[in-house]
C-alpha cells in the first residue's frame, strides 16, 4: 500500500467489503499517479446534512453536494505552502455523502460501490490538482477517473 489513509465512516454507509474497495482504488489511483510512498489523505463518508454544512461554510454553496476535497498542498491568498523535510506528503482531506452516493447510483444505474469508488478518485484527483473549469480540464480530469476505475474493473 502506497498511501496512508485515514478513513472516517460518521454514518456507518460502509461494509468492510466497500472500505475495502475504496481503500484498494486510492491506492491504485496513487500508485497511477505516482504518488510518492506514504503519502497521508483523509476520507470521511458523512449524511448529507453535513455536507450540505461543509459545501455552505466552504463554498458559500446552501446545497448538500457529492463531494468535497480540501487540498492541503494548495495555497490559498495570502497563505504559504510548507512542507518539511522528511514529513510524509499530505495530500488533503476528501468528504464524500453517502446519501448523495447511493441518489446517484440509482440515478445512473449502476452500484454504490461504484458511484463511491467514483467519488473517491474524483476527489483524490483534485487533490493533486486536476479540475474541470475548463472543457478540456474537464476532459483530462474525467478521462484520468475512468482508467483508474477501469483498471480497477468498477466499471458502470
Amino acid at each position: 500500500m502506497s498511501l496512508e489513509i485515514d478513513l472516517f465512516d460518521e454514518v456507518n454507509a460502509l461494509s468492510d467489503e466497500e472500505q475495502n474497495i475504496v481503500l484498494e482504488l486510492l491506492n491504485l489511483a496513487a500508485r497511477m499517479e505516482k504518488v510518492e510512498e506514504g503519502s497521508e489523505v483523509s476520507l470521511t463518508i458523512v449524511s448529507n446534512e453535513r455536507i450540505r454544512e461543509i459545501n455552505r461554510d466552504y463554498r458559500g454553496k446552501d446545497m448538500p453536494t457529492d463531494v468535497i476535497s480540501f487540498a492541503l498542498e494548495e495555497a490559498g491568498e495570502g497563505e504559504m505552502t510548507v512542507i518539511g523535510e522528511g514529513l510524509p506528503r499530505v495530500l488533503g482531506d476528501i468528504v464524500i455523502s453517502a446519501a448523495k452516493a447511493r441518489e446517484q447510483a440509482a440515478e445512473y444505474e449502476h452500484s454504490y460501490i461504484r458511484e463511491l469508488g467514483f467519488l473517491a478518485v474524483h476527489g483524490f484527483l483534485h487533490l493533486l490538482g486536476y479540475d474541470h473549469m475548463t472543457d478540456a480540464e474537464e476532459k483530462e480530469m474525467f478521462s484520468r477517473q475512468k482508467e483508474i476505475l477501469d483498471e480497477y474493473g468498477l466499471t458502470r
